[in-house]
């Protein structure tokens, strides 16, 4: 026995301590509980008998409970991308559109609100029949400004029209 050594109650050569055991199995299960933090979503679906290159003046409906302005960005984000845009009240479409575009936006505190989702759907007028849909969804650690997520949304919708047979 080295007598500079702290006198133990167990034999080193029966492994690793149960306490060991029990901080590494606590370390991994923080670990994915703080991943799970870092989610993000991003899916876009449009309808396999609709081609989005043929519209080109859209009409974005201000969903009623946004006070954020979110119609104005995604119709700017809409006449950066080359089409015609326009935003109003979900009453007042005009008649000569190629769609209509509605969203609903969600918001988190997480010690600033923040945007957590995003959904964008383009309807054809006067049938309501569904043509596209979008989602965005990034939690706290994974955010994006508002106009960041329009962007996104818009972009993964119309690449996914391109990509379509």
């Amino acid at each position: 026995m080295n007598p500079l050594r702290m006198p133990t109650t167990r034999d080193d050569a029966c492994g690793p301590s149960p306490w060991a055991a029990r901080v590494g199995f606590l370390l991994c299960v923080l670990t994915l509980a703080a991943l799970q933090g870092c989610a993000n979503r991003e899916i876009a679906s449009v309808s396999p008998d609709v081609d989005l290159a043929h519209l080109k003046k859209f009409y974005v409906a201000r969903f009623a409970p946004d006070e954020r302005g979110i119609n104005i960005l995604i119709s700017g984000e809409l006449t950066k991308l080359g089409f015609e845009s326009s935003t109003g009240p979900d009453t007042d479409a005009p008649k000569d559109v190629d769609a209509i575009v509605t969203y609903e936006d969600s918001w988190r505190w997480d010690i600033t609100m923040y945007m957590v989702g995003l959904r964008v759907f383009i309807r054809e007028p006067g049938s309501n029949r569904l043509l596209a849909v979008a989602n965005s969804y990034h939690t706290s650690l994974t955010r994006k400004s508002p106009q960041e997520m329009v962007a996104e949304v818009l972009s993964n919708t119309f690449k996914k029209a391109q990509k379509a047979p």
